[in-house]
């Protein structure tokens, strides 16, 4: 479908330059008021994680029914994620960290997020050039 393509590439691109320039805390510096917003954040990580779900469960050609585009919905649930975390951690107290695991998860990749927000432009910008790609 066109529109979870779209969806796709607006979605991963707009999550890249969230997290690419971020500051060290998850927030943003220099931003528009827009992508500053943590609402914005939120609903953009729900969507990119929706997104993400319905174009790895949408078929990309005729020939395989349940595959659809690996690293582009992959890449969208994982922003997503990302996205939904550092909302969660600039809510909570930053002062006492918890044990969980989940959260102990969510810190080490957003220590990764510099590096993973420009695999996000990366491939939204290789999706849009190349829409019938197998994988991609």
């Amino acid at each position: 479908m066109i529109q979870l393509y779209f969806l796709s590439i607006v979605c991963n691109s707009l999550s890249g330059y969230i997290l690419f320039s971020g500051g060290e805390d998850g927030t943003a510096e220099k931003q528009l008021n827009l992508l500053d917003n943590p609402l914005f954040h939120l609903i953009l990580g729900i969507v990119s994680v929706v997104t993400g779900i319905l174009k790895l469960l949408s078929p990309s050609m005729d020939k395989i029914l349940i595959l659809g585009d690996l690293i582009p919905s992959a890449a969208g649930i994982i922003a997503g994620f990302m996205l939904i975390f550092g909302i969660y951690r600039n809510n909570t107290s930053s002062a006492s960290p918890s044990e969980g695991s989940l959260d102990q998860y969510g810190i080490n990749l957003m220590r990764f997020r510099k590096p993973i927000g420009l695999g996000l432009i990366a491939v939204a910008l290789i999706h849009f050039l190349f829409p019938q790609a197998l994988f991609l």
